[in-house]
């Protein structure tokens, strides 16, 4: 796995980008770090980066359908070579709980811990 980030990433799955960046950026502190709204923006607070992902980005589409909307969040995590990831973790019988999506900011897939919580392997565009 890659080297960590200084932030840990938290993605949100949110109605309206704009607004959630709205409400993080003028009432709890955050700042805006990325903005591809209306599909996606990411905003800092010290270590924790929000992903705030509308029903348009790779996030949400990446969602398995029986917990899609807002309110159903999961633990990001950034790798360097998303596809040997997913080589190595098929090999070793993780399950996956969705398919590879690519996006304006990188690729990712889900795969679920042994109860049932997603967490998302996340391979960053270049830029």
């Amino acid at each position: 796995m890659t080297a960590p980030e200084p932030y840990a990433s938290v993605r949100y799955l949110v109605d309206d980008v704009p607004a959630a960046v709205e409400f993080y950026t003028t009432h709890l502190g955050f700042a805006l770090d990325h903005d591809a709204a209306p599909a996606f923006a990411a905003v800092l607070r010290g270590p924790l980066r929000l992903l705030l992902s509308g029903a348009a980005s790779s996030g949400a589409r990446a969602t398995p359908a029986d917990i899609t909307g807002p309110g159903h969040n999961r633990v990001n995590l950034t790798v360097a070579d998303l596809d040997a990831e997913v080589t190595r973790l098929r090999a070793a019988g993780v399950p996956f709980r969705s398919e590879l999506v690519s996006g304006p900011g990188g690729r990712q897939i889900l795969v679920a811990d042994p109860a049932g919580n997603l967490v998302e392997l996340f391979e960053p565009a270049r830029r």
